[in-house]
């Protein structure tokens, strides 16, 4: 019966670990998670080319940062969520100051949609 159990334990634990390897994964890099949001913009609000490299940079900025202060707070989430939402007010206003009026307009659309989701996200999770 022990044996059993042991057996039981370490298939879960083993489960368990996997599923973290493959939330980890499908998050990716920092470089990935750039380029991901970039060709989302890029789709969304039909960047040029000069814009792209623009945005390109600040979120490989935003991502270097935010590393920097995941590392620093120890994973501490009420530590950095001021901070974070600090970083990412940022960010937009740099990447306003790259944008045309019309892609100001689109943006702004963009990021209500992607706050309703996540609001309705996290009702639906509790």
């Amino acid at each position: 019966m022990k044996k059993l159990m042991m057996i039981c334990a370490l298939f879960c634990s083993g489960i368990l670990y996997a599923n973290a390897q493959q939330a980890g994964d499908r998050m990716g890099n920092s470089a990935e998670r750039t380029q991901k949001m970039v060709d989302m913009l890029t789709q969304k609000l039909k960047l040029t080319d000069e814009q792209k490299v623009k945005v390109d940079t600040i979120f490989s900025q935003q991502n270097a940062a935010m590393g920097k202060m995941w590392k620093d707070a120890n994973g501490d989430r009420s530590q950095m969520r001021d901070k974070m939402m600090a970083l990412r007010a940022e960010s937009d206003k740099k990447i306003n100051t790259v944008l045309t009026d019309d892609q100001k307009t689109a943006y702004k659309a963009w990021q209500d949609e992607r706050k309703a989701a996540m609001e309705k996200r996290m009702k639906d999770k509790n």
